[in-house]
């Protein structure tokens, strides 16, 4: 079962040629030589450096032997393959010490969007749970490990062998019996009594986690399945050093400064009550930015040709049976009993959309056909997954379908680029491309999966953006484009997304005429696309995009009339009025606070604008206006004519156009 041991003893020797990225060639032999080898030949600094490799373009463990002639490269934390092999390796090391500590089972082990986690049964004295207690003890286990520089081993096991080795864990049992077969194997790593099943590489050893902290834990399930057994989750993150650590957490602490719940709470935006989990309840300042996201968004479908439509949201599970997400998709569909017949809320506006376009012929003449849609959509997530904003059951999305025909692709594809890239140019996003090609269970004609991949591919190159190739990742049904933003703290969002669908249209036996010449009805092509995705979710990033400091075109504060101690309160109405009538959000302090009471509350709710209104601005028909974003305004304010504000308010309002 030791691969590092008689196994390996029995292979040949040979010498080999190894070609480091950067073009030098060292010698080696074969099942002898490491990449840790070739780092120490290359420098002490690489070597130290060092996380992992690539053998052949292979993730490869830096003490694996290597097989053969190879092209090689050393990883090091600055790779995100890298960062993953040292919160696999972390994850492990964790899994050790909850395991010593509470004497619990672990379950699994694995990495979070930004780390790794421990699922584990919950500790072994009655009715004790972990809690923030248990980080500072166990984050000692892990500190000492790692000051013995204990090693990872990496195992090959057959399923009897597995069995063997997990006999005292019935979760990992179930896991072989039903994913393994009786004649396969897998790689297994071991740190000390702490085993996992892995194909990934670790570590050679502890040694490199520098820094290590435990960050939160919560409630989880078995395969993430809520009616398996309820578990213990423990996140963490580590390092190769503790600088980044430092840096880490200033980072966390500036997120839980932007936080969109805390903001929310804060500001008055939105809400959430246990009698209607997971929705939100957007209150009146929260439903401002909400309406204007969608008013934004309707402005871009004005322009780009797009067609808002209506469809219902609930529907008879046969459509849902019909366009195939039934059979993949209905535990996460809520469902309703009508009439004795089954129907379901829907999750998404596609299937409603194929109904819209096949309600009678069409002609080649109409393509390319442009669909919108906000319906509500409703997605039944587990409760455990639910976060804000970011992740919720009631949403609402810039949803369109594109129906086109095969060779009207690129240009609808580089419409939607130039649609996105202004949309995302407004918050001040960052974006990044990637194109995921067919996989292997694709379905469908393999020549028109090559033509739709190559039009993507000439609208991204004609589109300017740096983009990658992701490879065989594709839906089985077509070729899609990934785009991630990046936010003001440097965090990868995945939003919008542009897919192209050739299955739906037959599912729907969906057809135009005309566009053959010999009159032969042609099945168009499906582009699913959305650029904020879900408003919701989109609401959420740009909560914490501004740390709750809105540009003026999205703010639901946007100006506050102040008076001064000896103002006309009428007068502050009057300024109020004409401010609103314009078309603005304000709002007028006549409490009893003094003026820099006032103004201080007003900066504090990140008004745009603070007008202070006494008898000298009443006597001129002017506003005092101190502008939330003008430093040198702040002091003394700007004296002007309230038209000529109003003017200036218009102009920044159309920034977003």
């Amino acid at each position: 079962m030791d691969e590092g041991r008689s196994e390996l003893e029995r292979k040949p020797r040979e010498n080999i040629a190894i070609e480091h990225s950067d073009g030098r060639v060292f010698e080696g032999i074969s099942w002898e030589t490491t990449p840790l080898d070739i780092a120490k030949q290359i420098s002490k600094s690489v070597a130290k450096r060092a996380v992992a490799a690539k053998v052949d373009g292979e993730l490869w463990d830096l003490l694996r032997p290597l097989e053969a002639n190879a092209q090689l490269e050393i990883l090091d934390f600055e790779s995100k393959e890298a960062q993953q092999v040292l919160w696999r390796s972390s994850a492990l090391v964790l899994a050790e010490a909850c395991q010593g500590y509470f004497g619990s089972v672990i379950v699994d082990v694995g990495l979070s969007k930004a780390g790794f986690y421990c699922d584990m049964t919950g500790p072994q004295q009655p009715g004790h749970g972990v809690s923030q207690t248990h980080y500072k003890p166990l984050e000692e286990l892990v500190k000492q490990a790692v000051l013995e520089k204990q090693p990872f081993q990496r195992l090959v096991a057959n399923r009897d062998e597995l069995k063997e080795i997990f006999a005292d864990n019935p979760y990992k049992q179930r896991i072989i019996n039903e994913k393994m077969s009786h004649d396969s194997k897998a790689v297994v790593y071991r740190y000390a009594q702490a085993v996992e099943i892995w194909s990934e590489p670790l570590l050679p050893s502890s040694e490199k986690i520098a820094a290590f902290a435990l960050l939160n834990n919560s409630a989880s399930y078995f395969l993430g399945d809520a009616k398996n057994d309820s578990l213990q989750r423990i996140h963490g993150i580590s390092f190769p050093d503790k600088k980044r650590m430092a840096e880490h957490k200033k980072l966390l602490e500036e997120a839980a400064r932007r936080d969109h719940r805390k903001i929310g709470r804060e500001q008055e935006l939105f809400f959430f009550h246990e009698l209607s989990p997971g929705s939100a309840f957007f209150l009146p300042h929260g439903t401002r930015i909400y309406n204007k996201l969608m008013q934004f968004i309707r402005g871009k479908y004005w322009e780009h040709g797009f067609e808002e439509v209506v469809t219902p949201n609930m529907f008879n599970t046969e459509l849902w049976k019909q366009s195939g997400h039934w059979q993949n998709y209905q535990d996460n569909m809520f469902k309703l009993n009508v009439d004795q017949q089954e129907f379901a809320l829907k999750p998404m506006n596609c299937p409603g959309h194929c109904l819209m376009f096949g309600m009678r012929s069409r002609s080649y003449r109409e393509l390319p056909l442009r669909f919108a849609d906000f319906g509500v959509l409703h997605r039944n997530e587990a409760s455990g997954a639910l976060a804000g904003l970011a992740r919720v059951r009631r949403f609402q999305q810039d949803d369109a379908h594109i129906f086109c025909l095969q060779g009207q692709v690129k240009s609808e594809i580089s419409l939607a680029f130039l649609m996105l890239r202004h949309v995302y140019e407004v918050f001040g996003f960052q974006f990044k491309l990637k194109l995921s090609t067919r996989p292997d269970n694709f379905v469908g004609d393999i020549e028109v999966w090559d033509q739709a991949e190559q039009q993507l591919q000439e609208a991204l190159d004609e589109f300017g953006y740096p983009w990658e190739l992701n490879p065989g990742d594709g839906a089985f049904y077509g070729p899609k484009i990934d785009i991630v933003i990046c936010d003001a703290l440097g965090r990868d969002q995945q939003c919008a997304t542009i897919q192209l669908d050739f299955q739906l249209p037959k599912r729907f036996q969906l057809q135009v005429l005309g566009a053959d010449a010999s009159g032969k009805p042609e099945q168009p092509v499906i582009i699913h696309r959305a650029v904020l995705g879900s408003l919701e979710r989109m609401m959420a990033m740009l909560i914490e995009h501004y740390a709750g400091k809105w540009p003026f075109w999205l703010s639901p504060r946007q100006v506050i009339v102040v008076p001064t101690s000896n103002a006309d309160h009428t007068h502050v109405e009057q300024v109020k009025q004409q401010i609103h009538k314009a078309g603005f959000y304000v709002d007028a302090d006549v409490s009893g606070d003094t003026l820099n009471k006032k103004i201080r509350n007003a900066e504090l709710a990140q008004y745009n604008f603070i007008c202070v209104v006494g008898e000298q601005e009443q006597l001129h028909g002017c506003v005092n206006v101190r502008s939330r974003d003008d430093a040198s305004a702040k002091g003394r304010g700007q004296m002007l004519k309230i038209g000529a504000f109003i003017d200036q308010l218009n102009q920044l309002n159309s920034i977003s156009n």
